[in-house]
């Protein structure tokens, strides 16, 4: 059965997709950009782009019944390459191990001209 996620701690969907949905013990997230929950865009390097990015996405997964600490694949989208190390720096600061799989791929343009979103999928507690 599937079940739809939503929180006022994450940004609002921006279009016809749901912040996140569950599927048995799973919740798949829908990517994350760097919208603060009321909807504005943060300014800004990677660094300041990403925290909010994964800060959304600790609100998606409690919503959801579940944490960080319960991913068990990432998918990282970004801007520029270049940016990598930059973003993986604050990303290690929401990981501890054992890490999630994970993929990460430069992508032509994201929406709103961000730097980076990603999108998690996770086990329920």
């Amino acid at each position: 059965m599937k079940d739809i996620v939503e929180t006022a701690a994450a940004p609002a969907a921006i279009g016809p997709y749901s912040q996140a949905t569950t599927f048995g013990n799973l919740v798949i997230t829908s990517g994350q950009i760097p919208l603060t929950p009321d909807g504005t865009l943060v300014e800004g390097g990677i660094e300041a782009q990403t925290r909010q990015v994964l800060d959304n996405l600790v609100a998606v997964l409690a919503a959801a019944g579940t944490d960080l600490g319960r991913v068990v694949k990432t998918t990282v989208f970004l801007a520029d390459m270049n940016e990598f190390a930059a973003m993986n720096a604050v990303y290690a600061e929401y990981f501890q191990t054992p890490y999630p799989a994970r993929s990460t791929v430069q992508v032509a343009r994201l929406p709103r001209d961000v730097r980076v979103e990603i999108e998690v999928i996770a086990e329920r507690h």
